[in-house]
């Protein structure tokens, strides 16, 4: 008796490809201003060039890449002033997915939001930062589904996209972890108790002092960038 084999429609290959690159992205295993190289990531994913061109054009209609005439594709480097632009727009959908969930999370979406939150105590514990981010992502949605507003969901959705790098790269400094575990407690305290003005202050705090963290980190990147600019040009 032989096995039955099923095709994958093109459609779903390209988003699983799409998928994948996205996580690739955003775990900085392509850097930003980095070039994809469609030769090495179709052996890498293992699929042909047709549904990965597909995924790319998906991410560049999302953001997160850049097309270039005659050059390919390049992952996007945001500037400081992209950056505080986009957390300030997000920083008004978290606070505002924030308030309308905890008026009108259901039992069941609370209790999942609550076992992913476990969950990602548990990764945390271990520093599986890559588990983690996705657990910590997940209770983000799941949030802002709660909210119940498709219109805020398809907006939150589409900025959040642009920020998913930084986010994950935000964690990788200690001290700013612990504080998001923090934060994240009182996320599902203020959800438990139905308390939309705390859910909208601590969703708010929460994206304030990622953009404290993502912001030092870019000047730190600068900064470290002019200095090895500066050796390069003194040993010429």
């Amino acid at each position: 008796m032989s096995a039955e084999i099923i095709s994958i429609p093109r459609s779903a290959l390209h988003e699983q490809v799409a998928h994948r690159l996205r996580q690739m992205l955003v775990e900085n295993r392509i850097p930003p201003g980095a070039k994809l190289n469609e030769r090495e990531l179709s052996e890498e994913l293992k699929v042909s060039r047709t549904p990965l061109r597909e995924a790319i054009k998906m991410l560049a209609a999302e953001g997160l890449v850049e097309l270039l005439p005659n050059r390919g594709a390049i992952a996007v480097e945001l500037t400081e002033a992209d950056v505080l632009n986009t957390f300030e727009v997000m920083a008004g959908l978290e606070a505002q997915s924030g308030e309308l969930a905890a008026q009108r999370i259901t039992d069941a979406e609370l209790a999942e939001i609550k076992a992913m939150h476990y969950e990602m105590l548990a990764a945390y514990t271990r520093r599986d930062l890559p588990t983690y981010y996705r657990l910590n992502a997940a209770i983000h949605r799941a949030i802002n589904a709660a909210a119940k507003n498709p219109v805020l969901m398809n907006t939150y959705n589409q900025v959040n996209a642009r920020l998913q790098a930084l986010r994950f790269r935000s964690n990788q400094n200690e001290e700013k972890w612990r504080e998001a575990v923090k934060e994240h407690e009182q996320m599902v305290a203020a959800l438990s108790a139905r308390d939309a003005a705390a859910m909208r202050t601590v969703m708010a705090s929460h994206l304030a002092n990622k953009l404290d963290t993502v912001i030092q980190q870019l000047r730190s990147q600068g900064t470290a960038a002019l200095t090895d600019q500066t050796a390069s040009a003194s040993s010429a």
